[in-house]
């Protein structure tokens, strides 16, 4: 795939309205939710979609599909679960 045909940022809905939601979210969900379910204490840092939006915007935007992780746990969900092709943009 070259560059020119991947997707920044931006394209994919991360722009200024996601991050102030990402901030609210991160402030009333502090902790990393997959350190939590470990008996750790760890700051989420990340906002995470546990079903990945593919560009979906209604997924993109459902708070319920939410949760808060430590950048850890999100780089460990991204190259284990969010890697199958039907998660691919």
């Amino acid at each position: 795939m070259h560059r020119h045909d991947v997707k920044g940022t931006k394209e994919k809905g991360y722009d200024s309205r996601w991050r102030q939601a990402r901030a609210r979210f991160l402030k009333t969900h502090p902790l990393c939710v997959k350190c939590l379910e470990n008996g750790r204490l760890e700051k989420a840092t990340v906002v995470d979609h546990i079903v990945p939006h593919r560009g979906n915007q209604v997924l993109f935007w459902d708070e319920s599909n939410w949760q808060s992780l430590c950048k850890k746990c999100h780089d460990r969900k991204t190259r284990t679960e969010d890697q199958h092709l039907e998660y691919r943009y």
